[in-house]
C-alpha cells in the first residue's frame, strides 16, 4: 500500500530522475511519525496537567535515587530540557508545589530541585500512561522489530553526534 511519501517520490522521480531522493523516504517518514508521536504525546501529558518540557523535569528526578534531587545543571544533562528553558520550567513547577528548590547542602553557592509528594505522586500517575501511549504507538511493530528500530535509530543520532553522555 502506497503512502503520502511513496507519492512524493513518484513525484520526484518522474520531475528529476536525475537525482537520487531515496533519503526522502526515510526523512519524510521520520517527519511525518514525529508529528504523530508529538501528538499522542502531548495528549497524554496534557491528561494529567503536563507539558512535554515539564513531564521530563518530574520524570528525571524520579529517576533518581530519593530524595529525588539534581541541581539545575545535572537536571539539564538528564533531561531533555534545554538551558533557556530550565529555570522557567523549574519556576512553573516550583509554583505548582511540584518541585521545591533548596540551598545544596555540600556548596551553599548552587541550588539543589527536588520533587516534592505531590511532584511525585502526580509523575508515578502520568508514567504508566506515558508507557502506555508509546506502547500504542509502537503496537504494530514485534518485540523485534522494536529492537531492530531502537538499535538503528540509536546508531543514526550517534552518527550525528547525539546519545553520547
Amino acid at each position: 500500500m502506497a503512502d503520502h511519501v511513496d507519492r512524493l517520490l513518484e513525484q520526484w522521480a518522474a520531475r528529476r530522475p536525475d537525482l537520487d531522493v531515496s533519503p526522502m523516504a526515510v526523512i519524510g517518514r521520520l517527519s511525518r511519525l514525529s508529528r504523530i508521536v508529538d501528538a499522542e504525546l502531548r495528549r497524554t501529558f496534557a491528561s494529567h496537567g503536563l507539558d512535554a518540557a515539564s513531564f521530563d523535569v518530574l520524570a528525571t528526578l524520579r529517576r533518581n535515587d530519593p530524595p529525588h534531587s539534581l541541581t539545575p545543571a545535572e537536571l539539564m544533562r538528564s533531561s531533555m530540557v534545554t538551558s533557556g528553558a530550565i529555570t522557567q520550567r523549574l519556576d512553573r513547577l516550583e509554583a505548582r508545589g511540584l518541585v521545591s528548590r533548596s540551598p545544596s547542602a555540600s556548596d551553599g553557592r548552587s541550588i539543589v530541585v527536588t520533587l516534592t509528594g505531590d511532584g511525585l505522586a502526580l509523575i508515578d500517575r502520568a508514567l504508566p500512561d506515558h508507557v502506555a501511549t508509546e506502547a500504542r504507538l509502537l503496537a504494530a511493530l514485534t518485540e523485534g522489530e522494536r529492537d531492530a528500530l531502537a538499535t538503528t535509530l540509536k546508531n543514526l543520532l550517534e552518527s550525528l553526534g547525539e546519545g553520547k553522555d
